[in-house]
């Protein structure tokens, strides 16, 4: 007779091993666990969803002009009512957004593109190098950004406009200024997480199998940055829109008859007792763009921070 009864165990199939955890999975997890960052992407998604399929469901004519029409209100015919020339607001606000998102979006990647560039420099060289360059970055730091911007482009507009065109060469014009006044914070940024990540073991003995300073930069150094400069790179597209908004609203971006968000802002400043909706719906446009970017990027910053993630 067995001293002891062995039977089989047998598994619970209702129970099942837990997936390992990937880093992006955790970020995701963490994010959509924050209300606002998320009300921030449905709503932003909504925008650029509308500005892109929009033209191709609503047929108005942003440019058709009819005096006839002039500031009238929302109707059925002009859901969002028209501007001064009659021309429909509701065309106009979705033409509009696919250039203000567009200046958005490549002003933040010239930002970005100079500023890991100038902060990976730094941050990896030292000495001489980084010296050079954070004095750099104190200089433009020190200029004043606003009056700068205007002086630019006031200067060199009509020659981009006779080089370019009156809408690509004011576009590039916008795009390049906007964003090379606007990569100091990164440069900052990447150039600490460099200085402390460069001290770091992995990279010690990649240096010591006779890894070259670029393979160290661009593939052991700088994927482990990225999560500070992706929160830099979401603010930075609502920073732009808000720049080329102000530059449209005081009459130095696209020409008049492109329809950006601030140029129908600077359309409709005579017209604010008279025909309110003429600024109210632009304007919102811009409110709730930026500030679903802002969200998003407050969740992007707390899902990518270590310490609230540990």
């Amino acid at each position: 007779m067995p001293l002891f009864n062995v039977t089989s165990i047998t598994p619970d199939p209702a129970i099942s091993p837990t997936k390992p955890r990937t880093l992006w999975g955790e970020v995701w997890r963490r994010f959509r666990r924050d209300r606002m960052a998320v009300a921030g992407a449905i709503v932003l998604s909504l925008i650029v969803l509308a500005v892109l399929v929009g033209p191709l469901i609503y047929t108005t004519s942003a440019n058709q002009i009819d005096f006839g029409q002039s500031a009238a209100p929302p109707s059925w015919e002009h859901p969002l009512g028209t501007n001064d020339l009659g021309q429909d607001q509701l065309a106009r606000i979705l033409a509009g957004g696919r250039i203000s998102l567009t200046v958005g979006v490549t002003a933040m990647g010239v930002a970005m593109t100079v500023g890991v560039l100038i902060g990976a420099i730094a941050g990896f060289y030292g000495g001489l190098t980084d010296s050079l360059l954070m004095r750099l970055t104190d200089l433009f730091i020190a200029l004043p950004q606003l009056p700068l911007l205007l002086l630019i482009i006031y200067l060199l507009r009509e020659s981009m406009k006779a080089i370019s065109g009156p809408e690509v060469g004011i576009f590039v014009l916008i795009v390049v200024v906007v964003g090379g006044l606007n990569w100091m914070s990164v440069a900052r940024l990447v150039r600490a997480n460099f200085l402390t990540t460069r001290e770091q073991d992995f990279v010690t003995a990649a240096r010591a199998i006779g890894a070259r300073p670029q393979r160290l930069i661009w593939l052991h150094i700088l994927p482990n940055v990225l999560s500070p400069v992706i929160v830099a790179a979401t603010l930075a597209v609502g920073n732009a829109i808000i720049t080329e908004s102000t530059l449209s609203f005081l009459g130095l971006g696209f020409p008049p008859d492109v329809p950006t968000w601030g140029r129908m802002l600077y359309d409709a400043q005579n017209y604010i007792e008279t025909a309110p909706y003429m600024a109210l719906f632009p304007g919102a446009a811009i409110f709730l763009s930026v500030l679903s970017i802002n969200f998003i990027g407050d969740g992007l910053r707390d899902a990518l921070d270590p310490q609230s993630r540990r």
